[in-house]
């Protein structure tokens, strides 16, 4: 299995359920690494939206919140960053402010940022994995480090009934290595 390979099968496999989305940067037009899994998903369910983090989160939330299952693509979680204040004081929180009323369903795909052939210097290349699990109660952080485990765990982010959203944290560097 490749590594690029089973990010794209993933995407795929989402970009056919009648119930997600896909926001972020980079979804319609080309500019990422992540564009080009998402080269097969009509575009009908893309929104590209300005660089705003904080306000991509905000709508992920409103989104799921209308029963659409939302796929946020931040592409390095150093840019995820900026949309801190809604993941945890609004995503995270949501379930405990709600109850069961809704449950907001939000697939939160970012990157630690390729290293190779070109170092794209620090402020690309974070991983805040640990940090954020540690702040998030109602939220799983799953770190793609296998390619055999990629296509199961964003099914697994999809299928979910617990109320939690998930973010699938991908390694730039393997896109083309592994």
């Amino acid at each position: 299995m490749k590594y690029f390979k089973e990010l794209k099968r993933s995407m795929d496999y989402l970009g056919k359920k009648k119930d997600t989305i896909f926001i972020g940067q980079a979804v319609v037009d080309p500019g990422t690494a992540m564009s080009n899994t998402l080269k097969d998903v009509k575009k009908i369910k893309l929104l590209e939206l300005p660089v705003a983090e904080e306000m991509q989160m905000g709508m992920s939330l409103g989104l799921s919140m209308d029963n659409n299952v939302t796929i946020s693509i931040f592409p390095r979680w150093n840019f995820l960053l900026l949309g801190i204040n809604q993941l945890v004081n609004h995503i995270d929180k949501f379930k405990v402010m709600a109850g069961n009323r809704i449950k907001p369903k939000i697939i939160i795909r970012t990157s630690i940022g390729s290293q190779k052939p070109l170092h794209p210097q620090y402020q690309h290349i974070g991983d805040f994995s640990k940090s954020i699990q540690l702040m998030c109660k109602n939220l799983e952080v799953i770190k793609l480090s296998d390619p055999s485990k990629i296509f199961n765990s964003y099914k697994k982010a999809y299928e979910r009934k617990d109320g939690k959203s998930t973010i699938l944290v991908e390694y730039g560097d393997y896109y083309n290595s592994k």
